[in-house]
């Protein structure tokens, strides 16, 4: 038992030194992609930020999402967060699977360019959107006080 656990090990370890060598490859010709991709989700972020400091409270926008299901509350936010924290930590940790798994070529660099470039292109997209459009946010800090 302890040799085949010793031969499989070397072979993992062989498989992950040839990956990391492959990847160190890709990011040496794919690092600016990536650097832009992350710079521009800093610019989104100021962005979200700057329509914050326009914004002004108004009364929550009813439509069928908010009758179908019905708002957590205060109280209960954290389901919200804890279902986007898994979901994302789940993508990310996947993104490196081809580390350890035996399965078809997929470089984590090159998955990581593409995501980057879809969220450029999406959020350049929301940014327009929401300094175009100012409707009363569904969060909490966005209503009015009453």
């Amino acid at each position: 038992m302890t040799l085949y656990i010793r031969r499989e090990s070397s072979k993992l370890w062989r498989r992950f030194c040839s990956e990391i060598t492959t990847e160190i490859g890709l990011l040496a010709e794919n690092w600016k992609y990536l650097l832009a991709g992350l710079i521009l989700q800093y610019i989104h972020g100021l962005a979200a930020k700057g329509v914050h400091y326009i914004h002004r409270p108004g009364p929550t926008l009813q439509d069928l999402g908010f009758f179908l299901l019905p708002e957590l509350g205060q109280e209960r936010s954290y389901i919200s967060e804890t279902v986007f924290t898994s979901v994302f930590l789940s993508f990310f940790l996947w993104t490196f699977h081809p580390f350890i798994l035996k399965s078809k070529k997929i470089y984590t660099v090159l998955i990581w360019c593409r995501v980057l470039a879809f969220l450029v292109a999406c959020q350049f997209l929301r940014v327009i959107t929401f300094y175009s459009t100012q409707l009363p946010g569904p969060n909490y800090h966005c209503r009015e006080v009453k």
